[in-house]
C-alpha cells in the first residue's frame, strides 16, 4: 500500500493543478540537481570503497564496482540506470535545443551535464540502460531537428553523434575491455541451457545475473501462470507460488534464491490473470498515448524505457519504479491536458 499510493498522491497533486507547468523548466531544474546528486554520491563511494575502485581501475570485476555503487544508493543498478538513461536523454534534449538557440554553441554547462550523465550510466553498465540511452539520444535528434534544420544538416549532426558515441564507447571498452565481452558472448551464453540451470557446477559464478537465468525464470513463471490464467494466484500468493514451481520443476537453482520474476508482464499475469496484463498493458502504453497526441519526444522515449525495463525486471513492484512512473506520467498528462484545455478555450 505505501509503495503504491504515490500512483493515487502524484496524479492528485500534480494533474489537479489548474495551471500548466513549464516543462523545461522542469527539466532544467531536473538535470542539474539529478546530475549533481548522483556525482555527490560518487565521490562518497570512491573514498568509502577505495579497493572497488582500483579493481575497475585495473579492468577486473567491471560489473562489480557499478553494482557495488548502486548499492551504495539503496537503489538496484539497472533500476538506477533506469533513472540514469533517461536523465541522459534529458540532457541530450536540453543540450540540443540550446545548441538550436545558440547557433550550435555546445561548450556550455549542457555539454558538460550531458556527458557527466553518459560517463556515470557507464560507469553503473546495465545493458538494457545502455541500449536504451543510445537509442533516446538519435530519437531527440530526429524529432528536435526534422522541421528545424535541413535534411542534409539533420544527417550530417545524426552522423557526427554517432560517431561521437562509437568513440566514447570504444575508449570506455578499451580501457576495460570486459565491456566488450559483456555485451556479446556473455549476454547470450548458455541458451541452450533454459531451464536446465542445475547443469552447471558452479551457476552462482557462472549465470547468476546472466540472461539465461532470466530466460529460465520467465519460462517457469509462464508456465505456473498458465494453471490459473483468468484470476491469477493473488497478489499474496505469487511469490510462493513461483517458488513452488521452481521446486516442482527440480529447478534447484533458482528455488535456493527464490528470484522473482524478473518481468513486469509476467508478474502480473501470474498474480492477476488475463486483467492484471491488461491493466499493466494500458498503465505502460497510455505514456505513449500521451507522447503522440502530444507530440513530444520526451514521454515517447519514457514510454520506450519503462516498457523495456519491465521486460527484463519488474519495476511495478518496486517503490523507485512506482514512484519514477507515477511522477512523470503525472507531469506528462499534467502538461499535457491543461494545454489541450486551454486550447480549445
Amino acid at each position: 500500500m505505501e509503495k503504491r499510493l504515490s500512483t493515487f498522491i502524484f496524479p492528485l497533486l500534480i494533474i489537479g493543478q489548474v495551471f500548466v507547468f513549464d516543462f523545461h523548466k522542469i527539466l532544467k531544474i531536473y538535470s542539474v540537481c539529478f546530475t549533481t546528486i548522483l556525482y555527490v554520491l560518487l565521490v562518497r563511494f570512491l573514498i568509502v570503497e577505495p579497493e572497488l575502485v582500483q579493481k575497475y581501475l585495473n579492468g577486473i570485476h567491471l560489473w562489480e564496482m557499478g553494482y557495488s555503487f548502486a548499492n551504495s544508493t539503496s537503489v538496484h543498478a539497472p533500476a538506477l540506470n533506469m533513472h540514469v538513461a533517461f536523465l541522459v536523454v534529458v540532457n541530450t534534449f536540453l543540450l540540443v535545443n540550446h545548441a538550436i538557440k545558440n547557433k550550435w554553441k555546445l561548450l556550455s554547462y549542457r555539454t558538460v551535464l550531458f556527458l557527466a550523465s553518459l560517463l556515470m550510466l557507464l560507469i553503473i553498465n546495465t545493458r538494457l540502460a545502455i541500449a536504451n540511452a543510445v537509442l533516446g539520444i538519435f530519437l531527440i535528434l530526429f524529432f528536435e531537428l526534422f522541421k528545424k534544420v535541413s535534411r542534409k544538416k539533420l544527417i550530417s549532426i545524426t552522423a557526427g553523434t554517432g560517431v561521437l558515441l562509437m568513440v566514447v564507447f570504444f575508449a570506455f571498452a578499451k580501457a576495460f575491455p570486459y565491456i566488450s565481452e559483456k555485451f556479446s558472448s556473455v549476454t547470450f551464453a548458455h541458451m541452450d541451457k533454459v531451464g536446465k540451470l542445475d547443469d552447471f557446477e558452479d551457476p552462482e559464478g557462472e549465470i547468476y545475473s546472466s540472461f539465461v537465468t532470466r530466460v529460465s525464470i520467465w519460462k517457469t513463471a509462464w508456465e505456473r501462470a498458465q494453471e490459473d490464467v483468468w484470476f491469477g494466484v493473488g497478489a499474496a500468493d505469487g511469490k510462493d507460488e513461483l517458488n513452488q514451481a521452481y521446486i516442482d520443476t527440480n529447478q534447484i537453482f533458482l528455488s535456493k534464491y527464490k528470484f522473482p520474476t524478473h518481468n513486469q508482464y509476467i508478474d502480473f499475469l501470474l498474480k492477476f490473470g488475463i486483467l492484471g496484463l491488461i491493466g499493466v498493458l494500458l498503465y505502460v502504453f497510455h505514456i505513449l498515448w500521451i507522447g503522440l497526441k502530444w507530440q513530444h519526444v520526451i514521454p515517447i522515449f519514457f514510454f520506450l524505457l519503462f516498457f523495456t525495463s519491465n521486460l527484463t525486471d519488474d519495476f511495478l513492484i518496486r517503490f523507485d519504479g512506482i514512484t519514477f512512473s507515477a511522477l512523470w506520467v503525472s507531469i506528462f498528462a499534467s502538461i499535457f491536458w491543461n494545454s489541450h484545455l486551454y486550447k480549445d478555450l
